[in-house]
């Protein structure tokens, strides 16, 4: 039996820290906040959302770049493999419409408390106010608590720190140096699954602040969309443009801009819309008009008028133009919220410093999980499954070498 730390008592954490217990050692993890998970527990305020049930095939085109070295993870712990985990600690769990997987109670808390206690069961100690501040000058872990700063030489560490994004929760993504300073090649943050600039008019963002887009389609370099989004005073944000959020973001920096193509009424062609739209307007106005033949929601009209001086000419006299708006409505985003407002990050410890079981090239018997890795993925039960994975495979790797 070895004596190991967790440092970081987030999902990928405490994933660490019961595999290790699983394969019978000593485990103690440390968090810098006053409890456990707090990212954790604020992502399912709105419903859990755990992981996705689709096929592996295109579950693992939602990684990206990061798909190859994140395939074996997912592999070793897939989708069932996780709801299997969370029934095993009395949290049942359903597949919703869209393919997403949720715990029954749809909360957080709930699956949190089983999961601390099947791990206190395990032996698994916990202890929080606990700050990691890099290593002395002897390779020992320096940790600051109410009690001071102390050093600590465990057997073998696994760091689950997270990203930078919602830095308020814990993820501040100071670490980056000291494991830089090591000789670990880190890439820079950048917002992810984060909210986009638009510069609406006054009126717009008045009437349509906090309003959800539904119904449409976005698209973006051949790549399309279909979900819904909110209206925010600062401009878009939401699951489909969650979905887009790599794209977006790297288009806004190389290019100072994105245009984001809308199509308001993806279920009817352009044929059809046009022949709705060439109807007898009589005396109603544009926006009844619009709303009576076409199906355009209040958000909807807002949005037409906002991608333009103007909508287009009467309808009766242009409705082919009209129409081909409607379907392709160019918005210019101008900008991407920052870390602090971004539900995850991209960016973190580079793929090639890392071996099979995550352990740090540069630093034998230390190794990372979760969002400090450079990966980042869209909303909708991929974040989640993604750290659950690479905390297990840290955790595995870890007890592997400890041999």
């Amino acid at each position: 039996m070895a004596r190991v730390t967790v440092i970081g008592a987030g999902p990928a954490g405490l994933m660490a820290a019961g595999t290790l217990a699983s394969a019978g050692h000593r485990v103690t993890v440390l968090e810098r906040m006053p409890s456990a998970a707090r990212k954790f527990l604020m992502a399912g305020r709105g419903g859990l959302n755990l992981t996705h049930s689709e096929p592996i095939a295109l579950f693992m085109g939602r990684y990206g770049a990061a798909r190859a070295r994140l395939q074996p993870c997912i592999d070793a712990f897939p989708s069932a493999a996780l709801t299997a985990w969370a029934e095993a600690l009395g949290q049942p769990v359903f597949t919703g419409t869209s393919g997403r997987v949720f715990p029954r109670a749809m909360k957080a808390s709930p699956l949190l408390r089983a999961w601390l206690a099947r791990l206190a069961e395990q032996g698994v100690e916990i202890r929080t106010r606990q700050d990691w501040r890099g290593w002395d000058d002897r390779g020992r872990l320096i940790i600051a608590g109410p009690e001071g700063e102390r050093a600590e030489a465990p057997a073998a560490v696994v760091l689950a720190l997270g990203g930078a994004s919602w830095p308020r929760l814990g993820s501040t993504g100071d670490w980056a140096g000291w494991l830089t300073a090591r000789g670990v090649p880190v890439a820079p943050f950048r917002p992810a699954n984060s909210g986009f600039l638009a510069d609406w008019s006054p009126t717009f963002v008045e009437r349509f602040a906090g309003q959800p887009l539904k119904g449409a389609a976005y698209a973006l370099d051949g790549r399309t969309v279909r979900g819904e989004a909110m209206i925010a005073a600062y401009g878009l944000e939401g699951g489909a443009i969650y979905a887009l959020s790599a794209p977006l973001r790297d288009a806004i920096q190389r290019d100072g801009a994105a245009v984001l193509t809308l199509d308001l009424k993806p279920d009817l062609t352009l044929a059809a819309l046009t022949d709705r739209l060439a109807r007898p307007r009589g005396s109603q106005s544009l926006s009844n008009h619009l709303r009576k033949v076409a199906g355009l929601s209040p958000v909807a009209i807002g949005l037409l008028r906002e991608t333009g001086e103007r909508i287009l000419p009467n309808p009766a006299e242009a409705p082919a133009a009209l129409a081909a708006r409607i379907k392709a409505a160019p918005l210019t985003l101008t900008g991407v919220q920052g870390l602090d407002r971004a539900i995850s990050s991209a960016g973190g410890v580079a793929w090639d410093a890392v071996d099979e079981g995550l352990m740090l090239n540069a630093l034998p018997g230390v190794f990372v999980a979760g969002e400090m890795l450079d990966w980042e993925a869209p909303t909708g039960g991929y974040l989640l499954q993604a750290c659950f994975a690479t905390g297990a495979t840290a955790g595995r790797g870890a007890a592997d070498w400890l041999g």
